[in-house]
């Protein structure tokens, strides 16, 4: 596509923002906003289709009404695949950018144009607007012009030139990379640690002059001087020091924010079977408390031990100026340390794996039992959780006490070489500083051990620095086993975004959980119009539930083809599919929030008036409405001010909010009380109006108003047709419904309508 072509597709007889030639002048007349910010929206998307990119209004985090900020922007492009960046451009930057594709300004009254070429002789650039068409040139435009109606900002659109980080393997390699990111702060904060560590040599060597020339020869005048030179490398000292703290505050929490935003990416991103298969507790343990420990070393022992590197650096070759023996002494001593730390890494590493295991078990039946707790006191089995818990505090006490031993063995055999390397260098020059030949002074020996200190330190902590790294190998180990698991799409951005109209179909789809003996469905065939509403029954185990899985993309690789609208679900995007979807499960979870919030959950630009809808065709408004707070009450974690036949209705109205094309009920109602749930049973015909309903139910009562019922036994269709069909035909359905209608009286020529049912009831 050639840039100047480039052109944002709105129709001509919708002028927005037009560019008028006159006088050779430019004239911006200012749009209606809400065409505005479609224009706006209409350029963004205009670049990104130049880099092969189809974006999405729904994946826009901005309420319609709302016109979308730069940062928006860029995170709406970002989730596409694009690379986007908010940049303010001066018109010095404009006239020379080189562009290799279309650079995105945004006007001032909410609008944007397209800049598809400049001329830095001319002192001009071209601009592309909505109202021009294909085959109209671009239009020449000059600085005042464009700064009447620009400010500079921009949104800068590419693809992706190097691999994703995120979907980069986590390892230590990655880590480090975290690191290096942050490259330029970290020179700055170089740069001032060597300052710093000259401004440290300056107080020894005070020192030094002091004790040798002005005692010695009882100078006043250079007593001033040196009083002078220290004061002002105070001032300094004090200066840099707290610029350094800045940048290095920055930078840990830079490093920290990246870390726990792809962390909190990949949970999100793995499949759903996973965290079915994984105890809460195991993962939250592999992963948040590792994860903890890595950022505390990156942001703590790691920078602090960096610094020391740059102190080692200056500070070593002056103390060989000032004393090569005593120097010589001071790195044997910090190699003798390296060598007891090295030779005790690998059993260490074997401890501090059991403790981290032991810390996990712990962490899982915690979890555990804050999450069954309501199980727990019910059934009086606070004993039974308490002996579970006092065993894995015994393990993991045992364990961190091993693992302690170990660490004091290693502290034990150090400590005596580091009080040599800052004591013993003290007797060695006292003995140097006695002998005839005078090759060390005393103040030159009081200087040494000033600045010796400052770097054995820092010499015993690189090489402790070494079993850090070990604890944080094992640490990224166990993290690594979460986050580098398969993720539910290998490319989140990718896939067809078709607009769904409802019909369903199975052909032949067979599917086997991961170490199950027998599938859950085997070759399943069935097909569903648009606008059908769909029962399905059968016995526990009959696959019911593993249909809806299906639809809803959480289990992709199975045997046949599953397909909405003729198109394979494989090939669709799955954010796509499961925004287009609305699903009610018999057990659903209510956010910590208002009832509004949770009806609006994850669509940002719906309204109050669109939960309120909602609402009313779920049948939750008439008991929401007689709240305190109405629609702003809020709802505590566990939902304990709701009954369960409020939550559930409050989920269907979640499901609905969005008005979806299909909705699935997967036992939605088995849970409600008799009365409840034949209230969401009347709403059911409304909230199927205009859309595909597939209703998975053990109560053949909910279901004796669909258009078609199928009927599912050890993963199989037995049959499939309306209710009075299939009780005369299908025996398995026939005695199922005998089954639950015992109570109704004998001789009934028809079958019990939903009515009759639900009075019944």
């Amino acid at each position: 596509m050639d840039i100047a072509s480039c052109t944002q597709g709105e129709t001509r007889s919708q002028p927005v923002a037009a560019l008028v030639g006159q006088d050779e002048k430019v004239v911006f007349t200012a749009p209606d906003p809400a065409v505005a910010t479609r224009v706006r929206l209409l350029a963004i998307a205009t670049v990104a289709r130049f880099h092969g990119a189809d974006l999405h209004r729904g994946d826009l985090a901005v309420p319609e009404s709302a016109v979308p900020s730069p940062a928006a922007l860029v995170e709406w492009v970002g989730r596409s695949g694009l690379w986007a960046k908010a940049a303010r451009l001066r018109w010095q930057q404009l006239v020379t950018l080189e562009l290799a594709s279309p650079v995105v300004l945004l006007l001032n009254d909410g609008s944007a144009v397209l800049l598809v070429a400049n001329d830095a002789k001319r002192n001009v650039v071209w601009l592309r607007h909505s109202r021009l068409g294909p085959t109209d040139p671009p239009l020449a435009v000059d600085q005042k012009s464009l700064a009447a109606v620009c400010r500079g900002e921009a949104i800068l659109i590419r693809t992706e030139r190097a691999a994703n980080r995120s979907e980069a393997a986590f390892n230590l390699g990655w880590v480090a990379g975290l690191v290096r990111m942050e490259s330029g702060a970290m020179r700055d904060v170089g740069l001032a640690s060597i300052a710093l560590s000259l401004l440290t040599v300056l107080p020894p060597l005070m020192v030094m002059a002091v004790i040798d020339q002005v005692v010695t020869h009882q100078s006043l005048s250079t007593l001033v001087l040196l009083s002078l030179l220290i004061g002002t490398a105070l001032i300094s000292e004090t200066l840099l020091g707290y610029a350094r703290r800045q940048l290095i505050l920055v930078v840990g929490a830079r490093v920290d924010a990246r870390l726990n935003l792809h962390v909190f990416q990949r949970l999100l991103r793995l499949p759903l079977d996973y965290f079915e298969r994984n105890q809460a507790g195991t993962i939250w343990s592999m992963t948040g408390q590792q994860i903890n420990k890595i950022r505390e070393f990156l942001t703590g022992k790691l920078l602090a031990t960096m610094l020391d590197l740059v102190t080692l650096v200056v500070l070593l070759p002056i103390l060989f100026y000032l004393q090569p023996t005593l120097s010589c002494v001071v790195l044997l001593g910090a190699c003798l340390i390296a060598a007891t730390i090295a030779g005790f890494m690998r059993p260490m590493s074997r401890r501090v794996k059991r403790w981290i295991d032991a810390e996990s078990s712990k962490s899982s039946v915690m979890v555990e039992t804050l999450h069954g707790m309501r199980t727990i006191k019910s059934l009086a089995l606070e004993q039974q959780q308490r002996d579970r818990w006092d065993a894995c505090v015994a393990e993991a006490t045992q364990a961190k006490v091993e693992a302690g031993r170990l660490g004091n063995l290693t502290q034990m055999i150090a400590t005596p070489i580091e009080g040599f390397m800052q004591r013993g260098v003290l007797l060695i020059g006292a003995y140097m500083a006695l002998s005839s030949d005078g090759s060390v002074a005393v103040g030159g020996l009081v200087a040494f051990m000033m600045l010796s200190g400052r770097v054995a330190q820092p010499l015993a902590s690189l090489a402790k620095l070494m079993e850090d790294i070990e604890e944080v190998r094992t640490a990224t180990t166990l993290a690594a086993m979460v986050l580098n698991q398969r993720p539910e799409a290998a490319d989140p951005t990718a896939g067809l975004r078709p607009h769904f109209q409802g019909a369903l179909s199975f052909d032949k789809v067979s599917y086997s959980y991961p170490g199950a003996s027998s599938p859950a469905l085997n070759s399943v065939s069935f097909s569903v119009p648009p606008g059908t509403t769909l029962g399905v029954v059968g016995r526990s185990g009959s696959g019911k539930s593993t249909v809806t899985r299906l639809l809803q993309g959480i289990a992709r690789v199975c045997a046949g083809l599953v397909s909405i609208d003729g198109v394979d679900l494989r090939d669709i995007n799955l954010t796509h599919l499961r925004r287009n979807l609305g699903v009610v499960l018999q057990e659903n979870f209510l956010f910590r929030g208002t009832i509004r919030e949770n009806i609006l959950a994850g669509r940002p630009g719906l309204t109050l008036a669109d939960a309120v809808r909602a609402a009313q065709l779920a049948g939750a408004s008439e008991f929401v409405e007689r709240l305190p707070g109405g629609y702003e009450t809020f709802i505590e974690e566990g939902s304990p001010n709701l009954s369960g036949g409020q939550r559930q209705r409050l989920a269907i109205a979640r499901a609905l909010v969005h008005d979806p094309r299909i909705l699935i009920l997967d036992e939605a109602t088995s849970a409600l009380d008799p009365e409840t749930e034949a209230l969401v049973n009347a709403n059911l015909a409304r909230i199927a109006r205009g859309r595909t309903m597939l209703i998975v139910s053990h109560r053949l009562s909910s279901l004796v108003d669909c258009d078609q019922i199928m009927v599912l036994d050890e993963g199989r269709v037995l049959d499939v047709g309306p209710h009075c069909e299939l009780v005369e035909r299908c025996a398995a359905y026939r005695q199922l419904w005998q089954q639950q209608n015992r109570h109704l009286a004998t001789g009934r020529s028809q079958p019990a309508t939903l009515e009759t049912v639900t009075q019944g009831a």
